[in-house]
């Protein structure tokens, strides 16, 4: 859990992301839902990358997710449109749940 906001030099708000990947040492948040909570998402990686510039945090939107899940047979492209583009990240990912990776969180 990463620090993002702070009063009186103390945090007082925290942003922890949806995964780990520690082959490329990446975070992932994953944000399907409306838009109004992507606009909220993105301020808060905005404020990550602010604190934590040495922290690496990929945001995946809905049309992400959605090619994802074309891709890996997971569901058919019929309700894609063909102008969103996936967003591509190098090797094969290796997932950890960040409730798994609490020593690298606190360390």
């Amino acid at each position: 859990m990463f620090p993002i906001g702070f009063e009186d030099g103390e945090p007082n708000k925290f942003f922890r992301p949806d995964f780990y990947l520690p082959d490329d040492d990446m975070y992932i948040e994953i944000t399907t839902m409306n838009q109004k909570l992507v606009t909220k998402k993105n301020k808060k990686i905005r404020l990550l990358r602010n604190y934590h510039p040495e922290v690496r945090c990929k945001i995946f939107y809905q049309r992400d997710y959605l090619h994802l899940v074309v891709k890996y047979g997971l569901e058919e492209p019929d309700h894609l449109d063909e102008g969103a583009a996936p967003t591509r990240m190098p090797g094969r990912p290796e997932i950890v749940r960040l409730e798994d990776r609490g020593e690298r969180l606190t360390g």
